[in-house]
């Protein structure tokens, strides 16, 4: 049996933080990322990058931890946005409806054109 693994890097640059990630967030690293991310807001960071560029799985226990750093990022004023997730968690991200997560530049298509009706046939 394979044992999950993330690499979690920070970098800071005044109140500004890039964390890239890299390998597989799910229910056994979830935790990991939440505790990195809300370091950054503890921290008094004010707006933290997400770089998934190296992210190979993501699961609906990585997206509940992104979730759930952002509105405590927003309720102290700060900001969270990911950066080049893999393919199959933009489109995750976008069906489910959390757009606001992602970075618009990195998005499949432009949230703004999403709706209830063609969510449920883009599966």
């Amino acid at each position: 049996m394979r044992l999950p693994q993330l690499n979690v890097y920070r970098h800071d640059s005044d109140t500004r933080a890039l964390v890239t990630l890299a390998g597989d967030i799910d229910w056994a690293t979830a935790p990991l990322v939440s505790a990195a991310l809300t370091t950054c807001v503890e921290d008094g960071i004010r707006t933290v990058d997400v770089d998934l560029t190296a992210v190979t799985f993501c699961d609906v226990s990585g997206l509940n931890a992104f979730l759930a750093v952002f509105h405590l990022a927003t309720d102290a004023g700060a900001t969270l946005q990911l950066h080049y997730p893999p393919p199959i968690l933009a489109r995750i991200i976008e069906i489910a409806g959390p757009c606001f997560l992602l970075h618009e530049l990195h998005a499949v298509r432009p949230c703004s054109q999403w709706d209830v009706a063609t969510a449920g046939s883009a599966l």
